[in-house]
């Protein structure tokens, strides 16, 4: 996948000394060649934002201590950035992205897309009224077995799908990690800067997107139990939810920050009339694919049995494994195919599946559904265009 083309010049907001995912987003971003790092508003802190600067050689007169002032600067530059990459927490989501967005600059967000469902519509509409590309980075989705696994599904091999079941059990935060100085798990477990929602929004939008992506159905409404289990939180740390999906399937959810023994235990399973597929992250080369009265097969990345639309994104030959990093960098792939195409003034190509606005704000309506449902006692909550109302 490695590009050929001019680099798309891109800023980061968030992301400096200290950070674990702004590093994973520019290597995922410079991997194919497709983006250049030239700008940076790296830390509120002005010290860290210009010791972060220098450490990624960038130009000291393009390293900002505000996302106001990196917008309106760049913008009003012949080779300002084209894009950029939001890598803040939740609460620093929708300000800056809007601002971005009318500063006429592309926008690249880690998930989830805001810290309350208010703050997603107005996003969306910003996204609507400027026509710039937004893309939100459930990273997952960019696995080629993945892939792989939706266009199965899109091709009818499964039939009618009759359940989907996903999970995404961590085991890090079983113990209050945020009273003991964790910075990831600090600002996390904060509903002032997540949102209302804990494990929901950080790690259950992912298993819930990566089932909306896979089966390709719509969610009609939701029963749902958030759990907090270590006392002295104030948002969730284990969420389980089951799922009614158009069409009449039928599915369950599971997410944990609690679950001893899982690093990050993503799994999905997807089972129609004619029938099943799983694909676990701790084994991302691999596609299991169980057709009704026929012998369990092993699809494998690259390999024999692999169709064109996992083989578009893989990066190595059969045999070799491809992961985290990789994943990451397709969604950045996508996002560059889709603004080329902007900037050329034609349409984002049809096999670009870069998760964008409308898996932000489903993501965000998933939340809220949960988070009301939750509060009245398992209540079946519907999911709708318009946002989460109970029945």
């Amino acid at each position: 996948m490695e590009s050929h083309l001019t680099p798309i010049r891109y800023g980061m907001f968030g992301g400096g000394r200290g950070g674990f995912i702004g590093h994973v987003h520019r290597t995922a971003a410079r991997l194919d060649n497709n983006f250049e790092l030239v700008a940076g508003a790296l830390s509120s802190d002005p010290e860290v934002a210009a010791a972060s600067a220098a450490d990624l050689h960038l130009d000291p007169a393009r390293s900002y201590n505000s996302f106001r002032d990196m917008a309106e600067a760049e913008s009003a530059r012949s080779d300002g950035i084209e894009a950029v990459v939001i890598v803040t927490p939740n609460h620093l989501h929708a300000e800056p992205a809007v601002t971005f967005l009318e500063a006429g600059i592309h926008v690249i967000c880690d998930k989830p897309l805001t810290a309350t469902l208010d703050e997603a519509a107005a996003v969306e509409e910003a996204v609507r009224r400027t026509g710039n590309v937004f893309a939100v980075t459930y990273c997952y989705t960019g696995y080629p077995m993945v892939r792989e696994a939706r266009d199965r599904i899109g091709n009818g091999q499964l039939g009618r799908i009759r359940t989907v079941q996903v999970e995404y059990p961590q085991g890090r935060l079983s113990e209050p990690l945020e009273d003991m100085g964790l910075k990831m798990a600090e600002w996390r477990m904060d509903p002032l800067r997540s949102g209302p929602g804990g494990c929901v929004t950080d790690i259950g939008t992912h298993a819930f997107h990566m089932a909306r992506f896979v089966s390709g159905l719509r969610v009609e409404e939701l029963c749902a139990e958030l759990s907090t289990f270590v006392p002295t939180r104030r948002v969730d740390d284990d969420v389980q939810v089951l799922l009614r999906y158009e069409g009449g399937a039928k599915g369950m959810l599971w997410a944990s920050r609690v679950a001893p023994g899982h690093d990050n235990g993503l799994k999905i399973r997807i089972y129609g009339e004619k029938a099943g597929l799983e694909w676990v992250q701790a084994d991302p080369n691999y596609l299991i694919y169980t057709p009704l009265h026929e012998p369990r097969q092993t699809i494998s990345c690259a390999g024999d049995g692999a169709g064109p639309a996992s083989r578009r994104v893989a990066r190595v030959a059969a045999g070799h494994p491809e992961g985290y990093l990789e994943a990451f960098a397709v969604i950045y792939a996508e996002a560059a195919a889709a603004i080329r195409a902007h900037k050329a003034g034609k349409p984002i190509p049809q096999d670009v599946e870069m998760p964008g606005i409308e898996d932000g704000v489903e993501g965000m309506q998933f939340i809220q559904a949960c988070i009301e449902s939750s509060a009245g006692n398992g209540a079946w909550v519907s999911m709708n265009g318009n946002g989460a109302d109970s029945e």
